[in-house]
């Protein structure tokens, strides 16, 4: 038996937030437009995105984010990347 942390399969919208280092209310946006996967689970309100959603989320940023250097429509808006 291994001491590793599981690795989750669905994180709550707070876990995506900080995973993400964004706050709540931007992983909900992105629910919202479709730009990010999520389930809603049982109730109102409760939300679950998938390890993998997040995956594919980022690696589309960085795609959309490559074509947008390329193309020269990155403006830079208030100084270097954090």
């Amino acid at each position: 038996m291994t001491d590793e942390p599981k690795k989750l399969r669905f994180l709550t919208i707070a876990q995506t937030a900080e995973e993400l280092n964004v706050n709540q209310n931007q992983i909900r946006a992105l629910i919202r437009t479709g730009e990010l996967r999520g389930i809603q689970v049982g109730g109102r309100g409760v939300w679950r995105i998938g390890a993998n959603d997040i995956e594919d989320y980022i690696a589309e940023a960085y795609r959309l984010t490559a074509e947008r250097i390329a193309a020269g429509d990155l403006r830079d808006q208030g100084g270097e990347p954090e």
